[in-house]
C-alpha cells in the first residue's frame, strides 16, 4: 500500500469565485465581439456628414477586432484624417482634437473641429494655347466668354470637388465646338494656408479646328434612306458641334422606325492622320477611304449614323381603366413600311367611347414638316347624348417638343341623337391651327416651367358645311416649386364658339367640362348645357385649378386641390361649378399616377378621379 499525503488547500469564498469566471467570460465575450464604442463629432453639419462617411473611427465601429489598444490608436489617427477631409471642403487650418472617454458603460469617442475660415481663390490664371481660326475671315474663339464661364472664379470658396468639376466642365465647354480634341496640358492649385488663398493656374490647348464632312449611314436595311437624311440639318463644311450631333440622335429616335440610334463624328480620320504623321517620311494614303491627307485647312469629319431598325410590323393589346370613360381594351397594329410611309391603326373600346382610326406618315420633309392623312370612326354615349363620328384629315406638323405646330383640314360627317328627339346629322369641313409651347424641367414629370397651348380655326365656306363657325380655344399649365418638398400647380382653359345657329356645329367642337383633367368632384363631361334631360356641349367653356403637391417621401406625394369651371351657350350662363378634395401621387416611371377624392360643391357628393399623367 502507498502512503497517502494530504495536500493542503485554501477554499476561496464563493462571491469571489463566481466574480473570476464572470470577469474571464466577460473578457472572451469583448474579444469575440470587439469593443462596443460610441462616436460623437462636434462640427458643422456639412462636415459632420462627410466625416461620419469616411473616418475609420466610424468605419470600423462593430468590428469584432477591435480591442481597447486598436480603440485608442484610431482616436489617435482621428485629428489627422479629419483635416485631410476637411480639406477637401476649402478648409486648411482647422483646429481638431480627439479623446476616448472609458467612464461610462460604453467608451465614447470624441472628436471636436473648429473648421476655421475658408480657404477662397485669389487668382486665376486660364492660359488659351491654339484656337487660332484657320479659314481666313472666320469667327475668332470667343476667349472672353470661355473665361467668363469658368466657375470657380475669384472670391469663390476653393473646394476639391470644385475644382475637379470645373476643370472637367472648361474641357467639355470647349470640345463642344469647333476643337473636340481640346485636352488640359497643365493645371495646378497653390494653397497659402495663412493667407487663406488658392492660386488657381490651367493651360488648355484647343487641338485642331474641326468641320463636319459628309454623312456615312450604317444600320440601314428595311426603310428609304430619306428616313435619315430627310432630318439631317448638318452640312458639310459646318463647325464641329456636340449640340447638333445630339439633335440629330433624338430626332432620328422620335420617328418610331429605330430602337437604337448613335450619332457621331467618325473620329477615325483624325486618329489615322496622327498616326500617318509618325512615320518618318510616310505620307501615302493606305486605301482606306477614312485617311485624311494632311493640310492646313480644318480637319474634316464625316458624320457617322449606326441605327437598329425596329421590326416593320408590330402588333400590341392592352386592357386599362379611367373613371371618365370606364374600362378600356385596346388593339393597335403598326407598319413602318407601307409604300414608303408609316401606318398606325388603333381600335379602343371604353364603356363610353368606342374608336377605329388608322393614319399613314410620310418620312419628315428636309424643311422639317411632318405629313399624316387619316380616318376614323368614333362612337360617345355620354350624359345621354349619342354621337357618331367618321372623319377624315389630312395634317402638317411642324417644330419641335418646346414649340409645337400643326394645320388640320377635316371632312366629318356627325349623327348626332338625344332621346326622344329624332337623330340629326352633320357635316363640316373645318380647318384648324395649333401651337403648343413648352418650357419644362422635364416632360415627364416636371415640377418647374409652364405649357401654353392654342388653337384657332373653324368652317368658314359652305363647302360640305351645314353651319359656318369660328372656334378658339386656349389652356395654360404651370408648375412652380415651393421649397425643397412642394410643388404649386396653376390650370385654366377658355372656348368658344362664334356661329349663327348652334344646331349644325359639330358636337367635338363644342365644349363641356368635368371630370379627371378637368373640374374634378364631377363626372366626366357633367357640367354643359341641358337638352331634353341630357348634359350636350355649350359654345362657351371656362375652367381653372389650383393645386399644392407635398412629395413627403419621393416619389409618394399627397395633393390638395380646387377646381371650377362650367360650359353654356351665353357667357352671363358660365356660373362655375366647384369642387375641392386631396389626393395621392406616385412619380412612376411613365408619368405621375394620380388617386383624388373630390367633393363636388354643387351636387353635394364626393367622387374618386383616377388618371395617368397630365394633358398638355
Amino acid at each position: 500500500m502507498f502512503p497517502v499525503r494530504s495536500i493542503p488547500c485554501r477554499l476561496l469564498p464563493l462571491s469571489r469565485l463566481l466574480m473570476g469566471i464572470g470577469a474571464f467570460l466577460f473578457a472572451t465575450a469583448l474579444h469575440a465581439q470587439g469593443i462596443d464604442y460610441q462616436v460623437r463629432i462636434d462640427a458643422p453639419r456639412q462636415l459632420e456628414n462627410m466625416l461620419e462617411e469616411n473616418l475609420d473611427l466610424m468605419r470600423w465601429r462593430g468590428n469584432p477586432r477591435v480591442d481597447m489598444e486598436q480603440l485608442q490608436r484610431l482616436v489617435k489617427e482621428a485629428p489627422a484624417q479629419a483635416k485631410t477631409f476637411i480639406a477637401t471642403e476649402g478648409y486648411y487650418s482647422p483646429k481638431i482634437s480627439a479623446g476616448l472617454d472609458t467612464s461610462g458603460s460604453r467608451p465614447v469617442a470624441r472628436v471636436i473641429v473648429d473648421p476655421g475660415e475658408p480657404t477662397l481663390v485669389g487668382d486665376v490664371d486660364l492660359v488659351l494655347q491654339g484656337f487660332a481660326p484657320i479659314d481666313e475671315g472666320a469667327a475668332p474663339f470667343d476667349a472672353a466668354a470661355l473665361r467668363q464661364r469658368w466657375q470657380l472664379p475669384v472670391g469663390a470658396r476653393f473646394r476639391q470637388a470644385d475644382w475637379e468639376a470645373a476643370k472637367r466642365e472648361l474641357l467639355r465647354d470647349v470640345a463642344q465646338r469647333r476643337f473636340p480634341r481640346a485636352r488640359l496640358v497643365e493645371t495646378s492649385a497653390t494653397v497659402d494656408p495663412e493667407e487663406r488663398r488658392a492660386l488657381l493656374h490651367v493651360v488648355i490647348d484647343s487641338g485642331p479646328e474641326m468641320r463636319f464632312g459628309e454623312l456615312r449611314i450604317r444600320g440601314l436595311k428595311r426603310y428609304p434612306r430619306e428616313v435619315i437624311t430627310n432630318l439631317n440639318r448638318i452640312k458639310p463644311g459646318d463647325e464641329y458641334s456636340e449640340a447638333a450631333l445630339q439633335a440629330l440622335q433624338s430626332r432620328l429616335q422620335d420617328t418610331g422606325y429605330f430602337s437604337s440610334v448613335e450619332v457621331s463624328a467618325d473620329m477615325r480620320a483624325v486618329l489615322n492622320a496622327e498616326i500617318q504623321d509618325l512615320k518618318d517620311g510616310d505620307n501615302d494614303a493606305d486605301g482606306d477611304p477614312t485617311t485624311v491627307e494632311p493640310s492646313t485647312g480644318p480637319t474634316v469629319l464625316p458624320v457617322l449614323v449606326r441605327v437598329t431598325e425596329n421590326k416593320r410590323k408590330n402588333v400590341e393589346v392592352g386592357l386599362g381603366f379611367s373613371t371618365d370613360t370606364g374600362a378600356r381594351a385596346q388593339a393597335s397594329y403598326d407598319d413602318l413600311n407601307v409604300f414608303g410611309k408609316r401606318m398606325k391603326s388603333d381600335i379602343i373600346y371604353e364603356q363610353k367611347r368606342q374608336t377605329a382610326r388608322v393614319d399613314f406618315y410620310w418620312p419628315t420633309t428636309p424643311k422639317g414638316y411632318n405629313d399624316s392623312v387619316g380616318a376614323g370612326v368614333e362612337r360617345n354615349d355620354v350624359r345621354g347624348e349619342i354621337t357618331t363620328l367618321a372623319t377624315v384629315a389630312a395634317r402638317r406638323q411642324w417644330g419641335t417638343p418646346l414649340l409645337e405646330r400643326s394645320l388640320t383640314l377635316e371632312a366629318l360627317v356627325e349623327k348626332r341623337e338625344v332621346p326622344p328627339d329624332p337623330a340629326t346629322t352633320t357635316r363640316s369641313l373645318p380647318l384648324t391651327y395649333s401651337i403648343t409651347k413648352r418650357r419644362l424641367d422635364s416632360l415627364i414629370q416636371p415640377t418647374d416651367g409652364y405649357v401654353l397651348q392654342g388653337q384657332l380655326g373653324g368652317a368658314l365656306l359652305t363647302i360640305l358645311t351645314d353651319e359656318k363657325f369660328l372656334r378658339l380655344y386656349l389652356r395654360g399649365q404651370m408648375f412652380k416649386p415651393l421649397g425643397e418638398s412642394g410643388t404649386l400647380v396653376l390650370r385654366g382653359e377658355f372656348g368658344g364658339v362664334a356661329a349663327k345657329e348652334k344646331l349644325g356645329v359639330p358636337s367635338t367642337f363644342l365644349f363641356r367640362a368635368g371630370g379627371d383633367q378637368s373640374v374634378r368632384g364631377y363626372g366626366y363631361r357633367e357640367l354643359g348645357v341641358r337638352e331634353n334631360g341630357a348634359i350636350v356641349g355649350g359654345k362657351y367653356m371656362i375652367t381653372a385649378s389650383a393645386e399644392y403637391q407635398y412629395w413627403f417621401r419621393p416619389p409618394w406625394g399627397v395633393a390638395f386641390f380646387y377646381d371650377a369651371g362650367n360650359a353654356a351657350d351665353k357667357v352671363g350662363d358660365l356660373k362655375p361649378k366647384s369642387g375641392f378634395g386631396v389626393g395621392a401621387r406616385w412619380r412612376s416611371p411613365v408619368g405621375p399616377i394620380n388617386v383624388d377624392l373630390a367633393y363636388g360643391h354643387a351636387v353635394k357628393k364626393a367622387r374618386l378621379h383616377f388618371s395617368l399623367g397630365f394633358t398638355f
